[in-house]
């Protein structure tokens, strides 16, 4: 015969109080005393009940379960965010469904469908593009969202972020100040706001302030895998570039390992500095210098932020908007 699920109910039944006495016990309130708690908590070990976390927040309409949506899991970047996530969750006691996208737009459409499905009481997006159909159906379901350790082209959604235009600039300056000219921008889809608005402007600042044409041509735009990164070593080397900066760490060592295998020495004959300064910056020979982010807290802060929006508080523009200061990492693919 099918087992039965032990329920609430079951629960009231065999301690002989009322549900809502139950419901007390699990949520740790106070009102309840403390013979009746030992009673209804004795009757939940002999039974194994597990609270269902849907059902227990019908009542409040809360599930205490947030979704977390990742485009590509295997990059470190944003895995270190999402440890940051993790840990502030747990500590207001929300659980996390993890999910990844891939960096599809019909996939995000998807899995964002799936976590509303779920009841999720908020979501924490890291990627480089919110679709309008998905922003469509977080707005028509009235979950909130916030974007960590990217930027989206939209003010109304709360982000939680370093500068990345000002990071860039610093960057490409480190760059022309040994070097003086020719110095590329290698970067992943430019159709994202983070690549194509906060990275080329700081890019372009950079060189302006250095006295240096903006060429096009040495804005080499890849798909954001090793690979294509890793390709673009010998049209590197055909335009006469000297150094580049470079939007992930993934390129950065698709770009070193590419000119390494084409004869080329870094940083004596060209230099490079990368973003995100994950563990590939420090594994790879040479290690790359980067930009740093301070990841864990950027993922710590857009859990905490996502608490307030999901408890209705109003939050002001810069609230919406946190910036986190960044810094850069010596290392030895640019000369001291």
């Amino acid at each position: 015969m099918e087992k039965q699920s032990v329920t609430i109910y079951t629960v009231a039944r065999e301690a002989r109080v009322s549900m809502a006495t139950v419901s007390r016990v699990v949520n740790g309130n106070p009102n309840v005393k403390p013979a009746t708690r030992q009673k209804v908590l004795d009757v939940i070990k002999r039974l194994n009940y597990r609270p269902n976390a849907v059902a227990r927040g019908l009542a409040s309409k809360r599930t205490t379960t947030v979704g977390v949506i990742i485009p590509r899991i295997t990059n470190p970047y944003f895995a270190d965010l999402a440890l940051g996530i993790d840990d502030i969750a747990s500590m207001y006691k929300y659980n996390i469904i993890l999910t990844n996208s891939d960096n599809e737009d019909d996939k995000i459409l998807a899995v964002v469908r799936n976590l509303l499905a779920k009841q999720v009481d908020g979501v924490i997006f890291m990627g480089y593009n919110l679709p309008d159909a998905v922003k469509k159906e977080l707005k028509d379901s009235n979950t909130p969202v916030v974007v960590a350790g990217s930027v989206v082209d939209d003010p109304n959604i709360a982000t939680v972020r370093i500068d990345y235009q000002s990071a860039t600039e610093e960057a490409t300056a480190k760059l022309l100040e040994h070097v003086h000219d020719h110095v590329a921008f290698v970067t992943g889809p430019l159709k994202y706001a983070i690549n194509g608005t906060a990275r080329l402007k700081g890019y372009q600042a950079a060189l302006a302030a250095a006295d240096v044409n903006y060429d096009k041509q040495l804005v080499i735009e890849t798909n954001g895998t090793y690979q294509a990164s890793y390709d673009q070593a010998k049209l590197v080397l055909q335009l006469g570039i000297k150094a580049a900066y470079v939007s992930d760490d993934t390129l950065a060592v698709g770009l070193l390992n590419g000119l390494t295998d084409n004869g080329v020495k870094v940083p004596d004959d060209f230099e490079i500095i990368s973003s995100n300064d994950t563990t590939y910056t420090k594994i790879a020979r040479p290690t790359i210098s980067s930009i740093t982010q301070p990841l864990y807290d950027i993922g710590a802060v857009a859990m905490r932020l996502l608490t307030k929006l999901m408890s209705g508080k109003e939050s002001t523009t810069d609230e919406k908007d946190v910036i986190l200061e960044h810094g850069f990492a010596q290392r030895q693919s640019t000369e001291q």
